[in-house]
């Protein structure tokens, strides 16, 4: 599964307007007993390009986020 895959799966399992950690979809890429810490920089590339192509938001303690710096959370760009 690739990362912007896994990140859209678990978006798509959740309720609208609900969030996803990054750590959670890189754990989806590197799979059981991967390491999903060295996915991170995949997920990290995946989230800047899905953000740029208007597929989802990101926010950090509610609070809404324009680009991926320090910690964040993933959403879908239509839910509330």
């Amino acid at each position: 599964m690739t990362p912007r895959e896994a990140t859209l799966a678990l978006l798509a399992a959740r309720a609208e307007g609900a969030t996803v950690c990054p750590s959670e979809a890189a754990r989806a890429v590197a799979g059981p007993g991967g390491d999903w810490r060295e996915a991170m920089p995949q997920i990290h590339a995946a989230v800047d390009a899905m953000l740029a192509d208007g597929l989802i938001r990101l926010s950090w303690k509610g609070r809404p986020l324009t680009a991926r710096t320090g910690p964040y959370r993933i959403r879908r760009a239509g839910g509330g």
